[in-house]
């Protein structure tokens, strides 16, 4: 393909910039992206976007209908930032007590945006469609379900999908493309232990929900260590547990909150079976009653070989063979895998720290931040992966 998007994304990395520090300023939770998705809806209208909007609540759709009949391309960008009190002290730090980009979402939006403008440019060498989907609420898992239910998918239906992440894990001039399963499935699981509650000092007049949820926080443990095989992967996290308000009162219930991370589907029925009979069976041994619930977020992010392939490939030109990772998996979870289900696709990562300036924080951290320079490498490769679906080579 002899189109040079990278150095047109160069030419755009001031308006990307300056697009990314306003949303940073301006942050907005998940299904409150109201003011971003204003920006995001007025961008794609001006540039003659069939546009969308309330699709999932405040998530966005931007249709750019190419001069020739072809497929339909769905491109992601997600929009929602995190409940976190931000700790930089740059120019553009969160005017938002509490809320902070601290992912890189709106990183994706500009970068998306920019990657719109550079394809509207080409409708009539464009053959088919190109789908743009700004979504909401993806820290907290719901937003691509949300969109998907509101015919995100329909009207044209995609024939394939793809979006990236700026990755802080790695440095700016690094990309990331795996076939296969590369971010996990997350599920949240819930135990409540129901025994009898009564005074402290009279431990044998109750049945202490407590002791048995302890004993369940250590079996749990043995899942992974002894049920996931070990060619495998899986997660299993307690983040949460609660028991009474008193040091002298025994309570009559406790809880326990945690996480799942699977890849494969049967590891993560099996994870569910285990945790249930571990929950029931010690708070039953107990004398308790255990009430379990497990609710899926989202499924794992599993990447079409192929279309992998040709990302790999067109990474490698831009950024060079040397500097293109084809194993890069994480047990975070992302419900782009939503979009892409049914759908032949590829979501891959960009990386975006540097170490000697200080950007190298972990995603959530709240001094998060990421190199700006990793924008053109992003729009870019995402333009011309994009490009690659509905812009025939001559």
């Amino acid at each position: 393909m002899s189109i040079n998007f990278h150095e047109e994304a160069v030419a755009l990395l001031p308006r990307m910039v300056e697009v990314r520090r306003d949303l940073h300023r301006h942050p907005e939770l998940a299904f409150q992206e109201v003011r971003t998705a204003g920006i995001v809806a007025s961008t794609l209208t001006e540039l003659g976007l069939e546009v969308q909007t309330g699709i999932g609540k405040t998530g966005v759709i931007g249709l750019l209908e190419g001069d020739h009949e072809g497929p339909t391309l769905l491109v992601r960008a997600d929009m929602d930032a995190l409940p976190i009190l931000e700790a930089n002290e740059t120019d553009y730090i969160s005017g938002e007590a509490g809320k902070m980009h601290a992912c890189g979402h709106d990183g994706h939006t500009s970068i998306g945006l920019a990657v719109a403008r550079m394809l509207n440019e080409r409708r009539s060498d464009i053959h088919g469609r190109v789908k743009f989907v700004f979504q909401p609420a993806e820290e907290i898992g719901q937003g691509a379900k949300a969109m998907i239910d509101d015919g995100a998918l329909e009207g044209p239906r995609p024939d394939f999908s793809i979006g990236l992440h700026l990755w802080n894990d790695m440095p700016v001039g690094k990309v990331a493309v795996t076939a296969g399963a590369c971010m996990s499935a997350a599920d949240i699981w819930q135990c409540t232990i129901t025994g009898s509650g009564g005074h402290g000092a009279q431990p044998d007049k109750t049945i202490d929900p407590i002791v048995a949820a302890s004993q369940i926080v250590t079996a749990v443990q043995s899942i992974v260590s002894r049920n996931v095989d070990p060619l495998d992967t899986a997660v299993v996290t307690i983040g949460a547990i609660h028991g009474g308000d008193a040091f002298n009162v025994i309570p009559p219930t406790a809880e326990i909150k945690g996480t799942i991370r699977t890849y494969r589907k049967e590891t993560k029925q099996m994870v569910h079976q285990r945790i249930r009979e571990i929950c029931e069976g010690i708070a039953q041994a107990m004398g308790c009653e255990a009430k379990v619930e497990i609710i899926s977020m989202t499924i794992a992010v599993d990447n079409d070989a192929a279309i992998s392939d040709r990302i790999a490939g067109i990474a490698a030109g831009l950024v060079g063979e040397e500097n293109v990772i084809r194993d890069e998996r994480t047990m975070g979870s992302e419900d782009v895998s939503l979009f892409m289900d049914d759908i032949p696709g590829c979501y891959f990562f960009v990386g975006s720290a540097n170490a000697e300036r200080g950007l190298n924080y972990p995603h959530h951290h709240p001094q998060f931040d990421v190199d700006e320079a990793a924008f053109p490498i992003a729009a870019a490769l995402l333009a011309e992966a994009a490009a690659s679906f509905v812009i025939p080579e001559n």
